[in-house]
């Protein structure tokens, strides 16, 4: 008996940010919109339901927020995530800013993971709105139907489409292929609500035509360096000869550019994953003073070790390591940790031990980002959650000696 076709499945939801807001707004379907910025910037927004919601519009924005997401219409404008939102309206001025919701994000995600997993149970989580799912052993999937050998996964994924529809409301896009490489790139294809199937010897006439930025791994700085070798698609990419890459990328990622050229990929679709660590941090509005601005910077930062806490006894997890990052007005980033005696997921204890970390940089200088990291994380089972903390008095946050050096 001949091994099985190996058929590994990306998912992507569509616009999934901007989706989730739609089921809220159906109103505004059709409309370009960009999400991003805060709910007291775009506080029309959480207007009650049923009542007549005046959204803010993209010109009024001030700050250097960016684009979480966009709807299509937007996009089509030339806004797309990760622009700042203040760049953004000189490109769309009309499209309409709505706040982000990350409960509401989560509680969709969790959704179509779920009514995925009913069909296809081998998943892995890639992030809020993406999944790899294996589709090789599930039933179905290696049957050809009415002539077609890709008849059987074809009709798999479109169950799995309309099982994420059912469960969520909203559309996702699917590309299947014999590895993750290709699964990730095709489910970008026919984007919204696509379809891709697509394997081995369909590569030199579908993928081969590509940017070789479309390749998940090819950032910017990768793709300069591609284009001054004269090598713009992935086509031209696998023909370059693997010594001309070793010359320019080295061994690991030379070699790796020319199999993902090739399509060649074996990595397992990875069901779990142990963290390394867990953080939370924000990008400020405006600068921030450590000292002028301490009656601000003070609750945030309790904020913050509050969410790390709750992230950790939410999965389960202790953490040994704790760190601060701070982003200087200059954009210069600085990051310190301690360990602690003790594992803890407790949130006092976090911001004792962050309060610590952060009287070891300079605060004599505006902020922009502030952060709090978990690092050394243990199953809760498998230390004492609870650290024994020398009970020393805290001193003020962000009131450190003039002439403190890290």
């Amino acid at each position: 008996m001949t091994a099985p076709r190996r058929l590994i499945a990306h998912l992507d939801m569509d616009a999934f940010y901007a989706s989730v807001e739609l089921l809220r707004y159906p109103e505004l379907k059709g409309q370009p919109i960009v999400i991003g910025g805060s709910r007291r910037q775009a506080g029309g927004a959480s207007s009650p339901s049923g009542e007549p919601v005046q959204h803010a519009r993209l010109r009024d924005y001030a700050g250097r927020g960016v684009i979480t997401t966009a709807t299509y219409p937007a996009r089509a404008l030339g806004v797309h995530s990760g622009m700042g939102l203040m760049k953004a309206a000189l490109l769309a001025p009309d499209a309409i800013l709505l706040p982000m919701d990350f409960e509401s994000y989560r509680h969709h995600s969790r959704l179509f993971k779920a009514a995925v997993a009913e069909i296809a149970p081998v998943v892995e989580d890639r992030g809020i709105d993406e999944i790899y799912i294996d589709l090789t052993d599930v039933p179905g999937a290696q049957d050809a139907i009415d002539g077609d050998p890709l008849g059987g996964v074809r009709q798999l994924a479109r169950r799995l489409k309309d099982a994420v529809t059912r469960a969520t409301g909203l559309t996702c896009s699917i590309g299947v292929t014999p590895n993750k490489l290709l699964a990730k790139l095709c489910s970008d294809l026919d984007k919204p609500d696509g379809l891709t199937v697509l394997m081995a010897d369909e590569i030199p006439s579908r993928i081969w035509p590509l940017p070789a930025s479309r390749i998940n791994g090819i950032g910017p700085k990768a793709n300069e360096r591609l284009a001054a070798l004269g090598i713009h698609t992935i086509g031209e990419l696998a023909a370059t000869p693997l010594h001309t890459l070793l010359a320019e990328f080295g061994s690991q990622y030379g070699h790796w550019l020319h199999d993902a050229a090739h399509g060649r990929d074996d990595r397992p679709v990875v069901t779990w994953r142990e963290p390394k660590s867990m953080s939370r941090e924000t990008t400020f509005e405006r600068n921030l003073h450590p000292r002028e601005d301490r009656a601000l910077l003070t609750p945030i930062f309790t904020r913050l070790c509050e969410q790390v806490a709750a992230d950790l006894a939410r999965k389960d997890y202790v953490g040994r390591t704790v760190g601060v990052k701070l982003k200087y007005d200059d954009f210069r980033t600085v990051t310190r940790s301690l360990t602690m005696p003790t594992p803890t997921r407790e949130a006092s204890v976090i911001r004792q031990w962050a309060g610590r970390c952060l009287k070891t940089v300079p605060l004599d200088q505006r902020l922009r980002l502030l952060g709090v990291k978990m690092e050394g994380l243990l199953k809760a089972d498998a230390a004492q959650a609870e650290a024994d903390v020398d009970p020393t008095p805290e001193l003020p946050l962000f009131e450190p000696a003039m002439g403190d050096n890290p």
